[in-house]
């Protein structure tokens, strides 16, 4: 399941224990659980909201660019302030920052629903309290993922990762279904003060509870901007990452045209409701929920590649039920098929994120992962939406389906969770710099740059092999935080290389002593295996010198 890779080490045994797992051991932590039943509760409002949403926009303009956009509005923000937001999930209080953002969430949705009830909403009004909302729920996905490995331990990370999936797939199959119903019965504003309300679940579980925090602070907190850019640099030099974000992108711009056009397969295609299309939706979360008791399972056959390729291909299944189907019947066999290939997909990519990534970075890679996730839907919902507004409805999904299957073979050469069996716990190993008299405080004001260089010394005969062990070494520099890095061999000198790279200031060189993994300190020994002088190689830290003209 995980590949033994040379910038880490494989826990031998380790993915065979988690496949024996029982789904429902992730309960046992009792945080856990009152923080998954809250979730769920808000979530039925969520899907509620969505389902009324969607469908008021059909009322307001059919037109089948028009109602994409509400899947564009939900999605595009994710894609926006990702970013941002697992910035935030890394530098400050999670707990904190989940309550703040969840009562501004409850106030925002308590006013559509004002306006809803008042009819006063148009188009343009609901793409911008969805977008709103929306920003709301980009703010905090990052935290509830990179607060999940804090609340079980590493081995229970698979299933309570999967627990989550059936949580939002319970939501979504109770949600839709409750809202088709409210709508008769109540009106379209209904399912709007309903998911204000739900709000006051998530916040009492937060508030109540006081997940452990992931470590403690020794250094000031990051900076925004440099937090982002550090967040970039390690997300592009982490392969394991890479891999996941790609397969990602490839699968969900294809899947989110069924969540774009369902709306007009309920309406337009078969020639239903609003309780059709709240059906619809709770089909698909019925098919999710379903799989997930198949998960375990399959994922033990097959691995997480086969299980992704599978999904895929359900989903493309799908598709082309939803282009073809003119009956209720078939349109929610289609659905049930879509539900039941999208948790084979969500949970193995999601857990491939979360094992690629260290606890200094969760936030900002987790928030990576999201922002691929729905940018890849966003902008899908608009081709598909373009397409079936400029040719038809099932063209749309015809496409869509094709395109999806083509990814599987020319996505397949980037496995999924390659670093589950990588230790990413911090090895602290890095001795402090040794500083002159009086100038630690000064240096601490983020002076910079700071150049870092190490001396090595190697036989002539293990020249190459010294080249290759110390290009491991380069990843692991730009993962943690470093840019520039390069190394000389020294014409004069037989045998003496010198490793350099660069810190954007003091104080990030000293985060990067906290960063190093005890993956990281193997490659290193590794590499100082070669070095033949006497004691470890000489390292020193050179900062830029800062004169009257400079300053």
């Amino acid at each position: 399941m995980a590949n033994k890779a040379v910038s880490g080490v494989e826990r031998k045994g380790e993915p065979a224990r988690e496949t024996s797992l029982s789904p429902w051991i992730p309960f046992r932590h009792r945080v856990f659980t009152v923080l998954w039943i809250a979730t769920v509760i808000s979530n039925v409002g969520t899907w509620m909201q969505n389902a009324g949403a969607g469908w008021l926009m059909t009322s307001l303009d059919p037109d089948p660019l028009i109602v994409s956009l509400v899947q564009v509005a939900t999605a595009l923000p994710m894609f926006l302030f990702g970013l941002p937001a697992g910035a935030l999930a890394d530098i400050l209080d999670r707990r904190k920052l989940l309550i703040a953002v969840q009562v501004l969430l409850g106030c925002a949705i308590a006013a559509l629903a004002f306006l809803v009830s008042r009819n006063l909403v148009t188009p343009t009004i609901l793409l911008a309290f969805t977008f709103v909302s929306g920003v709301g729920a980009a703010l905090i996905a990052p935290s509830w993922q990179a607060i999940v490995p804090q609340l079980v331990p590493r081995e229970h990370l698979s299933p309570a990762v999967a627990l989550n999936g059936v949580g939002m797939n319970i939501s979504r199959a109770i949600g839709p279904a409750l809202a088709g119903m409210i709508i008769g019965a109540l009106g379209l504003a209904a399912p709007f003060w309903l998911n204000a309300g739900s709000y006051l679940a998530v916040i009492a579980a937060l508030l109540w509870s006081k997940p452990p925090q992931a470590s403690s602070r020794h250094l000031p907190v990051e900076r925004l901007g440099s937090a982002m850019r550090v967040g970039l640099r390690h997300a592009w030099n982490n392969r394991h990452l890479r891999s996941t974000l790609l397969r990602a992108a490839g699968f969900f711009v294809f899947a989110s045209a069924y969540w774009a056009l369902l709306p007009l397969v309920a309406r337009d295609q078969v020639a239903g409701g609003p309780g059709l299309y709240g059906g619809l939706l709770g089909a698909v979360g019925a098919g999710a929920v379903a799989g997930a008791f198949l998960l375990p399972y399959l994922k033990a056959r097959l691995g997480a590649d086969r299980l992704v390729a599978l999904g895929t291909a359900g989903t493309a299944a799908a598709l082309v039920a939803f282009g073809l189907v003119r009956e209720p019947v078939g349109a929610l066999v289609a659905s049930v098929v879509a539900g039941l290939a999208w948790i084979c997909v969500l949970p193995p990519l999601n857990v491939s994120a979360q094992v690629a990534l260290p606890a200094w970075v969760r936030g900002r890679g987790l928030a990576l992962f999201v922002t691929v996730q729905f940018g890849a839907m966003a902008a899908g919902s608009a081709i598909w939406g373009k397409l079936a507004s400029a040719a038809t409805l099932p063209l749309a999904c015809f496409v869509a389906a094709a395109g999806a299957i083509i990814t599987i073979p020319l996505l397949w050469r980037w496995k999924l969770q390659t670093g589950a069996g990588v230790d990413m716990t911090p090895s602290l190993h890095w001795p402090a710099p040794i500083l002159s008299e009086g100038l630690e405080q000064d240096l601490l004001h983020n002076r910079g740059p700071v150049l870092t260089t190490i001396e090595y010394h190697v036989r002539v005969e293990d020249r190459d092999a010294f080249l290759q062990a110390i290009a491991a070494l380069a990843e692991q520099r730009r993962r943690d935080g470093a840019y520039g890095w390069d190394v000389f061999e020294d014409p004069a000198q037989t045998g003496c290389f010198v490793e350099t790279f660069y810190s954007t200031s003091w104080l990030e060189h000293l985060r990067q002593h906290e960063r190093v993994t005890q993956a990281d300190r193997l490659v290193q020994e590794q590499v100082n295996a070669f070095h033949r002088a006497d004691g470890s190689p000489r390292v020193r830290h050179l900062i830029v010198a800062e004169t009257a003209t400079r300053a």
